[in-house]
Formats: structure tokens, C-alpha cells, sequence
């Protein structure tokens, strides 16, 4: 059990955020992203809503979305809010990426319980699915940024207005190495009565 305890630790402490372009370009096979799928759907899930969603982009197809994206961006984005960096960077996020995989909450049609609920059940799917990615090897990244959480994005991918886009996770292979930190320590963050 201390074994199984150690190893958790290890892969809880060793796991980092990559950004897109720290990766590499190589590819990780698709059996790869479908165990990590597999992990993700064994989330906690209050009255077991499983409201966790994934749409998955590999290959070319995710550079593909990466290009759809910086469009969408633009093109609901006018006059000096566009910011063209922002633009090239959301572009750029598919350049070394392997795969890309919109995570999606959706809402409960059925089940009457507090939207909270969903959407932390949905983001401990995501840490799920990021911490087999580490231990794989995998670099990964969840991404709330360009149009995530805008209703065009919403409406690009076909979802109920009740859905949430809880972020785009960018997984790929990195040949750097990357040290964790925390700022506040740890007893400033904890209240033992």
C-alpha cells in the first residue's frame, strides 16, 4: 500500500503544465488518448451524472482546430480588442501539439443538482486525464484562454447553451524539463481547528 501511496505522490508532485509550444511535434498514438479518456471517465460524479465531455482532435486535425480557433478569434473579435499576437499565438497552439481535446461540462437534463457540482466533477475528470498524461511521459496543458469560454466557441462546436467549455487540453511530447513551485506555503492555505 506505501508502494501505491509513493507513486501517487510522485505523479501528483511530478505533474506540469506544458505550454503548446514547448512541444515537440511528435505524436502520441491515439490508444494513448483513448486510456487517458478512460481514466478521465472515472471521476467522482455527485448522483453519477458523468457531465464530462471530450471532443478530441489528433494529427493534422487538431492543427486544423488550432487554425479555426484563431479565425473564430478574429473574426468576433473587432477593432482594438483584436490583438494580433493573441491571434498568432492561439494559431501557433497547433503547430507542435499531437492532440487537442475540448472538455465540455454538459449540463444535466435529468438530475436537479447545483451547476457547482457538474463543473467540479468535469475539472477532476480533466486532472484525471492530466495526471495519466504525466505518468505516461506526456506533456500536457489545459488551456482557458482565446475563445473558450465565449459563446461563439460554444455555438462552433454545436453545444447546448447550457453546456460549459471547461477548457482545451493540448497534449503532446516535450524534450524539456520543467520544475514545479508554490508560492503560498502550505499552512497559510489550511485552517486545523
Amino acid at each position: 500500500m506505501e508502494d501505491k501511496f509513493k507513486a501517487a505522490q510522485e505523479i501528483i508532485r511530478g505533474r506540469r503544465s506544458v505550454k503548446p509550444a514547448k512541444m515537440n511535434g511528435r505524436l502520441i498514438p491515439d490508444e494513448t488518448v483513448k486510456e487517458l479518456l478512460r481514466l478521465a471517465d472515472w471521476a467522482p460524479t455527485h448522483k453519477i451524472t458523468e457531465p464530462w465531455r471530450f471532443i478530441v482532435y489528433s494529427g493534422d486535425k487538431a492543427k486544423a482546430f488550432a487554425l479555426e480557433h484563431a479565425e473564430l478569434y478574429k473574426s468576433s473579435t473587432h477593432g482594438e480588442e483584436f490583438n494580433l499576437d493573441k491571434y498568432e499565438k492561439i494559431l501557433g497552439n497547433g503547430k507542435y501539439v499531437s492532440h487537442i481535446i475540448v472538455a465540455v461540462m454538459k449540463r444535466s437534463k435529468t438530475v436537479n443538482i447545483p451547476e457547482i457540482e457538474e463543473i467540479a466533477a468535469t475539472a477532476a475528470a480533466i486532472e484525471n486525464l492530466l495526471l495519466g498524461a504525466s505518468a505516461a511521459g506526456l506533456a500536457g496543458f489545459w488551456s482557458t484562454g482565446g475563445m473558450t469560454h465565449k459563446n461563439e466557441m460554444k455555438e462552433f462546436l454545436k453545444l447546448d447553451i447550457d453546456d460549459i467549455i471547461m477548457g482545451l487540453i493540448y497534449l503532446g511530447y516535450t524534450d524539456s524539463v520543467f520544475e514545479g513551485k508554490r508560492i503560498i506555503p502550505l499552512d497559510q492555505k489550511i485552517d486545523w481547528k
